[in-house]
């Protein structure tokens, strides 16, 4: 919110005008007014919403679709001079069949210098080829063949480390569900190749910028203690955020870093969050939840996004505020379709549905949103994480006091307890005891009896991904099961 704020002062009166006649001329009026008071700076949010008749979650919405519409206006704005430059490249035999061979050269040069300001590699290569044909029997030919190796071989390490990155994220889906060291030791070593090729070209913003999405990530969520190399070669993660800001300040008009700086703030909040800074990850987490949905849809190249469900999660278990995530889910995922191919991140995406719903005391909307999940994917390569979607399922069960579904439940996770062997999961042999005396009605002891097996749930500890420590096993959990 701070920033669409801060975008919106910094609006020329130009801009702002042409963006407010674009919202009008849409029908989107509200979004116009709500952009008129916050480039005025008169109201406090309070007051908007008093002025525009909404609700808080309708003005989540306005302000999320007021983003958007700024951000793709600002997009056209950079896209202008670059489509222009492409346009020129296209054109390069053009330029030498039709111009004489001094300018021809000379505007080639110029359009040299504005491509490597753009860092668009492949264009540069047909800038270099063109200027080697045209100085064919000078001395300069030689210089132009060795700009042009150099770039088809940066260009190809460009297009190496962005297919490295996606693959890096894949692999980490399938590490945060098994948690074993031969995942990780894959993550590592692409990690380090990455680093690799990054430091051939140190002179390149662009692997920069790439290298510091896998190496932050990975420090702070497959080896927190750093990589294995001398403690002076390690640069502090801090330094790294402000030279990526730096970078995106200086390369205005690059296309990729106008919505790469997600990333960082994103990456910001999860660095603070971490280290349990709160009040730092507090100035991040509205910017990045605003984008959830594009950062959910769009990102996964580039980082893992569904991490930020974990996070929030986190965040409003600490806060005591979860009851208000099921609101706010039907204005940021109105329109937004996970992908059952990504089995981890469509898991993490439906679970934190189910865990809203839950919040709320809509158990029944919450098995839904499970059942939906079983029925989708297949979760029999990570039994782990199947055992503990089950047992979530076992909880809404109980709640609704379907006897029957949770008999039938409680059977197969047994079964499958059976197989894993019972101390791999000790937390969940006990959330099954938990299950069983919440249903026991007859008991007279039953808070006391709950309260009991919970502290000894307290005392029991699990390495991997477990969806259920998202339930806070607290008075109000225990009033919910003993009801």
């Amino acid at each position: 919110m701070a920033k669409l704020k801060n975008i919106i002062r910094q609006l020329s009166q130009e801009d702002f005008e042409k963006i407010y006649q674009i919202l009008m001329d849409s029908n989107a009026e509200k979004s116009a007014y709500l952009l008129k008071f916050m480039h005025q700076q008169q109201f406090s949010d309070e007051k908007i919403m008093q002025e525009l008749d909404v609700n808080p979650n309708a003005y989540y919405t306005l302000r999320s679709r007021l983003n958007q519409k700024i951000e793709e206006y600002l997009l056209s704005q950079i896209e202008s001079p670059r489509t222009d430059l492409l346009r020129k490249v296209a054109n390069i035999n053009e330029i030498i069949f039709t111009k004489k061979r001094t300018i021809a050269i000379t505007t080639l040069k110029k359009l040299e210098k504005e491509l490597i300001n753009y860092d668009l590699s492949y264009e540069l290569t047909q800038v270099y080829k063109a200027l080697r044909k045209l100085s064919l029997h000078s001395e300069e030919s030689f210089n132009y063949s060795q700009a042009y190796n150099k770039n088809v071989a940066y260009m190809l390490s460009v297009d190496k480390v962005e297919g490295m990155l996606t693959e890096y994220f894949k692999k980490y889906g399938n590490f945060l569900f098994s948690d074993n060291d031969y995942d990780r030791e894959e993550l590592s070593l692409t990690n380090q190749e990455i680093i690799k090729i990054c430091k051939a070209y140190p002179e390149s913003h662009r692997l920069y910028i790439y290298q510091s999405c896998v190496g932050i990530f990975h420090r702070l969520f497959v080896e927190p203690e750093g990589e294995m190399m001398p403690d002076d070669e390690i640069e502090p993660i801090e330094d790294i955020f402000n030279k990526m800001e730096r970078i995106f300040g200086t390369y205005t008009m690059d296309a990729s870093y106008f919505h790469l700086n997600v990333l960082l703030d994103f990456l910001r909040l999860e660095y603070y969050n971490h280290y349990r800074l709160y009040r730092k990850a507090e100035k991040y987490f509205d910017e990045v939840n605003d984008t959830s949905e594009r950062l959910l849809t769009s990102y996964n190249a580039y980082t893992y996004p569904s991490r930020f469900l974990l996070t929030k999660l986190e965040r409003h278990n600490r806060m005591g505020t979860s009851d208000s995530l099921y609101a706010e889910n039907e204005a940021i995922f109105a329109d937004f379709e996970p992908d059952p191919q990504d089995v981890a991140q469509y898991t993490i995406y439906m679970c934190y549905r189910a865990l809203s719903c839950y919040h709320v005391k809509r158990y029944d909307q919450a098995a839904k949103w499970i059942n939906q999940l079983l029925d989708t994917v297949s979760l029999k390569k990570y039994p782990y994480v199947y055992l503990e979607v089950k047992l979530l399922l076992s909880i809404q069960y109980c709640l609704m006091r379907e006897s029957d579904l949770l008999a039938q439940l409680i059977n197969s996770i047994q079964r499958q307890i059976r197989q894993l062997g019972k101390e791999t999961c000790i937390h969940v042999v006990m959330m099954v005891k938990i299950l069983k005396a919440s249903m026991q009605s007859s008991r007279s002891d039953k808070e006391g009896k709950i309260r009991a097996l919970l502290d000894k749930l307290r005392k029991t500890s699990y390495q991997g991904f477990s969806v259920t420590t998202y339930v806070k096993a607290d008075d109000d959990f225990v009033a919910r099961l003993s009801a």
